[in-house]
């Protein structure tokens, strides 16, 4: 908000509803007071924009906003593109409307507002600081409000809380304001507004100029200070250009916190894969410990398991040839299908024979490999020789398992 000397910025200092008020000498000085907010209010000072108050016709509230903005359009020196415009509706009735209209230059904005944007920071909100006086101070009816911005005396008249004159008075001191005041209610009742007001209000800092007030006015002059922090109002003078790159920040935000999150779960997930691997290791080592103790004992099980595989042929009467060779004449499927020739081992049981068909060697080979007594072996056939008189020859062959 614009000062006396400077500027005031006006801020929440914790979570209990309390309020801080810096003044800084330019806004390059209030960066460092922002810390990062994306909620700034810019209150404008008098000077830098064009109030107006208008009686305008009651028409439909579509057709309305276009009558206020061609209306303040008429008063202004540059094109409908250079300037941002907005109203407030002091006074609405079936015979007219009375309206608070503001206008500001977008270059003087920007110009003004320079620092804030060269260090990203975008208002949500461009208001008057004399509008969020009135505002704050005379919600209802009419006052007037006196207090210093830059240097130069500000004389508001407001109605209702909406700003309806305003004049702006460089360095004026006790003799020029009782020289002005009289020119300047005189100016406001041209336009229409009622100089009896009930309410004078006087900023705190201009207590040398109360009796001067107190002298011009029926009513008491009352000293007001700093709001902290003023009442919120409806006009806003952002650009839309503003309103773009604002919105174009605010989604590279968005984007950041999301990538920051993305970046916090990738983190998270190489935190809990180290854990897992950790884990891992550790097991790992425990298990390298538990096999060095048992060593001794798997090696003697697997020396005394070799020694009885070795000895399974003479020791299980599965492997007696005898045993075997009778369990291959029970598969036999039928007289058809002889055994000619016998021999086993340690490593192998072989069995060579005739039969009158394929089929029939095909159908000895399959009873032989379903037999439960020959379940010590895995069986395997080659294809048989067939003979001139159609006879197969096969060769069955059996390894221990």
């Amino acid at each position: 908000m614009p000062a006396a000397q400077g500027w005031n910025v006006v801020r929440r200092t914790g979570d209990e509803g309390a309020w801080d008020v810096r003044p800084v000498a330019n806004l390059e000085e209030a960066i460092p007071l922002l810390n990062g907010t994306e909620d700034l209010i810019l209150g404008l000072p008098l000077t830098a924009v064009l109030a107006q108050r208008l009686r305008l016709p009651t028409v439909e509230a579509a057709e309305f906003n276009e009558m206020v903005r061609i209306q303040i359009e008429k008063a202004l020196p540059y094109s409908t593109e250079e300037v941002t415009t907005d109203f407030e509706i002091i006074q609405q009735t079936e015979e007219g409307s009375v309206v608070s209209a503001i206008a500001v230059h977008n270059a003087k904005l920007s110009e003004l507002a320079a620092p804030l944007l060269a260090r990203g920071y975008i208002p949500s909100q461009v208001t008057v600081y004399a509008a969020q006086r009135a505002a704050t101070h005379a919600a209802s009816g009419r006052a007037f409000l006196i207090y210093r911005e830059a240097e130069a005396l500000v004389c508001a008249i407001t109605e209702d809380g909406k700003l309806g004159f305003t004049r702006s008075l460089e360095g004026a001191d006790a003799e020029q304001l009782q020289r002005d005041l009289p020119q300047l209610s005189l100016s406001a009742e041209l336009q229409g507004i009622d100089t009896s007001f009930p309410v004078v209000l006087l900023d705190e800092n201009l207590f040398e100029l109360r009796e001067t007030v107190q002298g011009l006015f029926v009513s008491r002059a009352d000293l007001i200070a700093v709001e902290a922090p003023p009442a919120e109002t409806k006009l806003n003078l952002i650009p839309e250009s503003w309103r773009v790159r604002r919105a174009e920040l605010v989604r590279r935000a968005e984007w950041k916190k999301r990538l920051l999150w993305a970046g916090g779960a990738y983190a998270a997930l190489l935190l809990l894969f180290a854990l897992y691997l950790g884990i891992v290791k550790v097991r790992i080592n425990l298990l390298d410990r538990s096999i060095a103790r048992d060593a001794p004992t798997t090696d003697f099980i697997k020396k005394t398991e070799t020694k009885w595989k070795a000895l399974a042929p003479a020791v299980d009467p599965h492997y007696y040839p005898i045993e075997v060779l009778l369990h291959l004449s029970e598969s036999l499927p039928s007289a058809d299908v002889q055994i000619t020739q016998f021999a086993q081992s340690a490593r192998q049981v072989s069995v060579d024979g005739e039969a009158n068909s394929a089929a029939l060697a095909y159908q000895f080979a399959d009873k032989v490999k379903k037999n439960p007594e020959l379940k010590a072996f895995q069986f395997e056939m080659a294809a048989p020789r067939i003979l001139a008189n159609d006879h197969a020859q096969f060769r069955l062959e059996g390894k221990p398992k």
